[in-house]
């Protein structure tokens, strides 16, 4: 097995990144923590943060992966910006490439940003966006209830399309022209806020964004698989971890993966 994309999650989450960077990436190996036996990482000290995202850190590198993703909103706002000065492996969180994208696509320079109500406190995204550009506006909203509906499988529901529309008349009131998916379950309900928000408004997604960052890195490194340059080129092999009860990740993996998820393995992530 050649050198692997590392990704880590406080659980299942980010498991929507996993799926952009097998996409954009097929050739690929990826070894993927979820770390549900803690979740969420959200509402807890800025120093358990940073001791968790310090542990799923060091296992992906006894893992000899070459690049870490933190698919991780909390983790990626608190901890991996001064954890990554600790290592010479690349590291990118989900935070800035969403935020430099959303910048890029805004016309109006009115730009909204959904996620958990840990990440909206946090005020990462706004804090990035005005530290790239200060004279852009930005709108935070939490909408807690996504995370739930997404992982209970509730994408197409008539009661989601609902909520989504209490939540996002927020965003329509002052008219945003670009909303980021600040939170890695909310690509599964895209269509839903698609349908809300209308189209004339950009969506951006964390996980796209993180894949896209990715492939630019790994090719600026030369670090893309050689995999990839041959005919036909092999898919890459994927491997999950996770710190408690393999089962149940498996079946909620499936559904945001779209295929079956088996190679499941548990691990002990306080040894670390």
């Amino acid at each position: 097995m050649e050198a692997a994309i590392g990704i880590f999650d406080s659980g299942v989450g980010g498991l929507t990144v996993a799926k952009e960077v097998f996409r954009l990436l097929p050739s690929e190996d990826v070894v993927y923590f979820g770390d549900v036996g803690r979740t969420p990482y959200g509402g807890r000290s800025k120093e358990i943060i940073k001791e968790f995202t310090a542990q799923d850190i060091a296992f992906l590198v006894e893992q000899n992966v070459k690049l870490i993703i933190c698919a991780c909103n909390t983790a990626s706002a608190v901890a991996i910006k001064e954890l990554a000065s600790n290592y010479r492996i690349p590291m990118i969180d989900v935070i800035r490439p969403s935020a430099e994208a959303a910048i890029e696509k805004t016309k109006s320079g009115l730009i909204g940003v959904i996620g958990t109500s840990a990440t909206i406190n946090s005020n990462a995204y706004a804090l990035t966006i005005h530290d790239i550009d200060p004279k852009l506006k930005v709108f935070s909203l939490a909408c807690p209830l996504f995370v739930p509906l997404a992982e209970e499988g509730y994408i197409d529901k008539e009661a989601t399309f609902l909520i989504a529309r209490d939540y996002l008349q927020t965003m329509l009131d002052v008219e945003v022209d670009t909303l980021i998916l600040g939170c890695t379950h909310y690509p599964l309900l895209k269509s839903i806020i698609a349908n809300v928000m209308g189209d004339k408004v950009t969506l951006v997604g964390c996980g796209e964004e993180a894949a896209l960052a990715t492939q630019k890195i790994l090719t600026e490194q030369n670090l893309l698989s050689s995999k990839a340059s041959q005919q036909p080129s092999p898919e890459g092999a994927h491997k999950f971890f996770v710190s408690d009860v393999p089962e149940k990740f498996s079946s909620v993996a499936s559904r945001f993966l779209g295929q079956d998820v088996t190679n499941i393995a548990r691990v002990d992530i306080s040894k670390y």
